[in-house]
C-alpha cells in the first residue's frame, strides 16, 4: 500500500499521508515519498491548489518515535535538515497549499500544517509541540511558526509542550477555519475550489511576493502587477469581464 496518495481534478490536487497505523508519523520513507510527490505537483500546470491531509485519525503525529530510537544524533540532524527543506518546498510551489487537519497534529505534524499557506481544521483536531517535554527542541519549523502566529502564542506552544483544541488554534491564528468533523473534506474542497477559480498566474505571483517579504526581501508587487497585464491574456479577459459587470 502506498504511503502517500496524490490525485487531482478540476484545478485541485489532494496529497494524503497514508500511514494511518502510525498516525501518519514522519519517518525517512514518508519523507522521501513526500519529496517525490511535491516535485510531481510542481509540474502540474493545471493544478492551482494543493490540499494536504492525513488518512485515519491523525493529520500527522510528528516524527516517528520508533525510528528516532534507532538513529544516531548525526542521522537525526540530517533527517531534520531534510525535513526542513521539505517544509520549505511547500512555500516555493506555484500552487496555493491548504492543510486539512483532522485529529492529531503534533510536533512535525503541526509544523507540516504551519508550512501550508492556509489551514482548515475539524473540531476534533488537536495541536501541540511536545518536544520540550521529551528533552529536545523541534528539529525544524520554528521560524515559520513565528510567521504564522504571534510570538507569545508561538512561545506558549514551544515552551509548554501543551496540546490545544482546534478552537484555541483558531483564536491564536494557527488555523484559518474550524468546521464540524463530518464536513471537513467537503468544506476544504469548496474552499479550494473557490481559490482555484482565480488565474494560476495571479495566485503564484502573490504567493511568491509573500514568500519574498517573509524572507526579508522587497516584494515585487509592482513588477508582478505589470507582468500580469503585459503577458496574461486570462488576466486581461477577467478585467474586461469585471468592467462589463460594473457598467451594467
Amino acid at each position: 500500500m502506498p504511503i502517500t496518495e496524490l490525485e487531482a481534478a478540476d484545478g485541485v490536487a489532494w496529497l494524503r499521508l497514508n500511514r494511518p497505523e502510525a498516525l501518519n508519523a514522519l519517518n525517512r520513507e514518508l519523507t522521501a515519498a513526500l519529496e517525490q510527490e511535491l516535485e510531481r505537483v510542481a509540474t502540474m500546470d493545471e493544478v492551482r491548489v494543493l490540499v494536504v491531509a492525513g488518512r485515519g485519525r491523525a493529520f500527522c503525529a510528528g516524527n516517528d518515535i520508533k525510528e528516532m530510537q534507532t538513529v544516531t544524533g548525526d542521522e537525526a540532524a540530517a533527517l531534520a535538515r531534510r525535513q526542513a527543506a521539505l517544509m520549505h518546498r511547500f512555500s516555493t510551489l506555484p500552487q496555493v497549499t491548504v492543510a486539512a487537519v483532522d485529529g492529531w497534529a503534533l510536533g512535525g505534524g503541526l509544523m507540516l500544517a504551519a508550512a501550508q499557506d492556509l489551514r482548515v481544521a475539524s473540531d476534533r483536531a488537536r495541536f501541540g509541540l511536545p518536544e520540550v517535554t521529551l528533552g529536545f527542541n523541534p528539529g525544524y519549523g520554528i521560524a515559520r511558526l513565528f510567521d504564522v502566529v504571534a510570538g507569545g502564542h508561538a512561545r506558549d506552544l514551544l515552551l509548554t509542550g501543551r496540546t490545544i483544541h482546534a478552537t484555541e488554534a483558531l483564536r491564536m491564528g494557527l488555523v484559518n477555519r474550524v468546521v464540524a468533523p463530518p464536513t471537513l473534506e467537503a468544506s476544504v474542497a469548496t474552499f479550494a475550489a473557490e481559490i482555484a477559480r482565480s488565474p494560476r498566474g495571479g495566485l503564484a505571483a502573490t504567493k511568491e511576493i509573500v514568500a519574498a517579504i517573509r524572507a526579508g526581501a522587497r516584494g515585487r508587487e509592482a513588477e508582478g502587477y505589470g507582468d500580469a497585464l503585459r503577458t496574461s491574456a486570462e488576466a486581461r479577459e477577467r478585467i474586461r469581464e469585471f468592467a462589463s459587470r460594473r457598467r451594467r
